[in-house]
């Protein structure tokens, strides 16, 4: 299956060197908007096809946004052909090291990702120049609410505008990459590869449902997720049991999957 990249090309001569608001003026960029709501073009476009595992966040925010349309313009200018220039542009953008990555890895690590691919740890997937992870978001393009970032509310799925974009754009990336393993973060995003599932797109089992998110702000849940602090050490804010439902069910699940091991 080739992927469509005609918002791609017809917008790539459009993008110039932006910095935050200014990002978010350029007419010419706007794909949609509904009231409060508006999505801007950013060359988010690239999928890496090689992928065996497809971590999927909520929406670019405006300083992914600004990064890679500032990468792309360099790319462009450069005479580079436009699935380098995307990829590049894609690259610059894409959630990289510190707490996240390693909480991530830990928990990957911690269910059987490694085993499953035939590592010694996840880390190996993330490691430079590395192609076996692709990075995207339930919503491709960046959404605004207000002119602030999209934090998922209102619903991506009640919103007929949010659930297009999710029934489009990530839906080509689950036509793309069908055997990989799909990881959420976070329930906004795990609503919508779940809406996928139940169109028929992914199979239930290919999706990691229920992990914690890997930021340093959700240290708490990472930590009893990970048997790193005892349940009834838990603060009130965290509710321990899901956590550890969601460790034995993964850990569980992933044990049981066939397919890409090496």
């Amino acid at each position: 299956m080739e992927q469509d990249l005609t918002i791609a090309r017809t917008l790539l001569p459009e993008l110039v060197r932006t910095a935050g608001k200014d990002f978010q003026r350029q007419h010419t960029l706007r794909l949609d908007e509904d009231g409060r709501i508006s999505v801007q073009y950013a060359p988010f476009d690239h999928v890496t096809r090689s992928a065996r595992l497809v971590v999927v966040g909520i929406t670019p925010g405006l300083a992914q946004a600004v990064n890679a349309v500032n990468a792309a313009v360099a790319a462009r200018d450069a005479g580079l052909p436009l699935e380098e220039v995307l990829e590049k542009a894609k690259m610059t953008a894409s959630f990289s090291g510190g707490a996240t990555r390693k909480n991530l890895v830990a928990m990957l690590d911690a269910i059987g990702v490694a085993r499953h691919f035939g590592l010694t740890t996840t880390a190996n997937l993330f490691r430079p120049g590395s192609r076996d992870v692709h990075f995207t978001s339930a919503l491709r393009y960046p959404v605004f609410v207000d002119g602030r970032n999209y934090n998922g509310s209102p619903d991506m799925l009640k919103t007929p505008m949010l659930r297009r974009m999710v029934e489009t754009w990530l839906a080509e990336e689950a036509r793309l990459l069908p055997n990989a393993l799909w990881l959420p973060l976070g329930p906004k995003a795990q609503s919508a590869v779940m809406h996928l599932v139940r169109l028929g797109l992914l199979r239930d089992a290919q999706v990691l449902a229920g992990m914690p998110h890997p930021s340093g702000a959700n240290a708490e849940r990472v930590a009893i997720f990970l048997g790193r602090k005892r349940p009834e050490e838990a603060s009130r804010q965290t509710s321990p049991a899901p956590l550890l439902e969601a460790f034995a069910r993964l850990s569980k699940q992933v044990s049981t999957i066939k397919g890409d091991r090496a």
